[in-house]
């Protein structure tokens, strides 16, 4: 699959994941989708994040959840949608070593 193929395969996700979330009574706002090389070498510096991330590629998403239209910090509130994204084939990054609970991915050359 070319990165180009993956990329829209990731928005059609991103699309179900949205549609799932909505009509289960999560509220989603969009947080980072694309980063600059520059931002990733930033982040990563600031231990936010790595180098080579996804979001550069546009095959990583992270968003901010609202349930009853309180906002949400903790990984664990993003579980039922991280569980979901799997079952999409995504990575979820509540699973991280370092959980990351509103990152979502599509793993490309063995990142996740």
């Amino acid at each position: 699959m070319t990165l180009s193929e993956k990329q829209q395969k990731f928005t059609v996700m991103i699309g179900q994941l949205i549609d799932w979330a909505d009509k289960n009574g999560y509220g989603l706002t969009l947080g980072d989708a694309y980063r600059t090389p520059t931002q990733a070498q930033l982040n990563a510096q600031a231990g936010k994040g790595i180098v080579n991330s996804l979001h550069i590629l546009r095959l990583a998403i992270d968003f901010n959840l609202f349930i009853d239209g309180k906002y949400q910090e903790s990984t664990g509130a993003y579980r039922p949608l991280g569980e979901y994204w799997e079952s999409l084939g995504g990575v979820w990054g509540g699973r991280f070593s370092k959980p990351d609970g509103n990152h979502f991915s599509l793993e490309h050359n063995g990142v996740k």
